[in-house]
């Protein structure tokens, strides 16, 4: 059935997420998704008319390898969220095909008790390849979320072992899930991923598998002692968790809300998020000005003749270009 996007003013969707209706919210953040140019400027006439009503929100990214569980760990720790007064909204952002652009988008399916409760909003995104699994409209879909009035925003990423640099631009709290097994763990984590997170949860600590966590934590802990100092002082958390049980999610939302009132006292959390946005503008700026000198018709010219050349001096031909 056709959504018919065209059709409402952007008034009408301003409207609708202002007053948190959930219907037009998936609506615009279709909008956002969307590649079609008309699309795209009635996104950013919506974006602009709830703006203001952004930014009140507390931004969790989760990343971790396949098979740790983050599904799982979500609809635990969300129900700890739920229960704590807050509206959360879950953005699950699922791998794209590179070849089709298709996504499975199964994460409803995933979060069977979280997806039907009030007050919590889950929605499957497709990656399309953006590094480090974070889609590129995840930044404004977190925006009309708040502007809905969700107050606990989750990110998931993909967590393949790609960079998940963009997610820490993204959120105020980055939250990496492993698994036990600390000696072999430890030689296939990027030492970039665990310098950027803000805690480690050791997941699937139950069963036969609790003297391993056990080990896994005191291997991770030491492991993240050696790294310098963070830029918010905060001094990363290393803990255990079953999300089956239900045991140690509530220490993990504890630990969350410490960082929070931390980087609050001490005013990171504010200079945190100046840093994203103007990092964010770079971003954009730079992808914009590829994309501009990529359509441009001249470049397209010189680089078909370039291909037809048999020998030449790549160094040499970048300069003619850009001369």
């Amino acid at each position: 059935m056709s959504l018919n996007l065209n059709n409402q003013s952007p008034q009408f969707y301003i409207d609708g997420i202002l007053q948190s209706n959930i219907a037009i919210l998936s609506r615009a953040i279709t909008l956002v998704e969307s590649t079609n140019t008309t699309h795209q400027q009635l996104a950013q006439q919506i974006i602009e008319g709830v703006i203001s009503k952004s930014g009140h929100s507390f931004r969790l990214g989760i990343t971790g390898v396949p098979g740790v569980g983050k599904s799982t760990f979500i609809e635990s720790f969300g129900k700890t969220i739920i229960e704590n007064n807050h509206k959360l909204a879950v953005l699950a952002i699922d791998p794209s095909s590179s070849k089709s652009k298709g996504s499975i988008l199964g994460d409803k399916t995933r979060m069977e008790e979280l997806s039907t409760m009030p007050n919590v909003f889950i929605r499957p995104s497709p990656s399309s390849g953006t590094l480090g699994g974070v889609a590129k409209a995840t930044y404004e879909t977190i925006l009309l979320c708040e502007a809905a009035g969700f107050d606990f925003i989750i990110v998931e990423t993909v967590g393949v072992g790609q960079s998940e640099t963009m997610v820490s631009k993204l959120t105020d709290f980055f939250l990496l899930l492993m698994l036990a097994g600390a000696g072999d763990e430890l030689q296939g984590i990027k030492r970039g991923i665990m310098e950027m997170a803000d805690a480690l949860i050791i997941t699937k600590a139950d069963g036969t598998n609790i003297e391993k966590s056990k080990l896994a934590k005191a291997e991770y802990a030491h492991a993240m002692h050696l790294f310098p100092p963070t830029e918010s002082n905060w001094i990363p958390k290393v803990l255990t968790c079953s999300s089956t049980e239900n045991k140690g999610i509530k220490e993990v939302y504890a630990l969350v809300n410490a960082y929070k009132n931390f980087t609050t006292i001490n005013n990171y959390f504010t200079l945190k998020r100046k840093q994203q946005q103007f990092e964010l503008v770079k971003e954009l700026l730079h992808s914009k000005i590829i994309n501009q000198f990529y359509n441009a018709h001249f470049i397209e010219e010189k680089l078909n003749a370039i291909k037809n050349l048999d020998i030449i001096n790549p160094f040499a031909e970048v300069e003619k270009i850009l001369n």
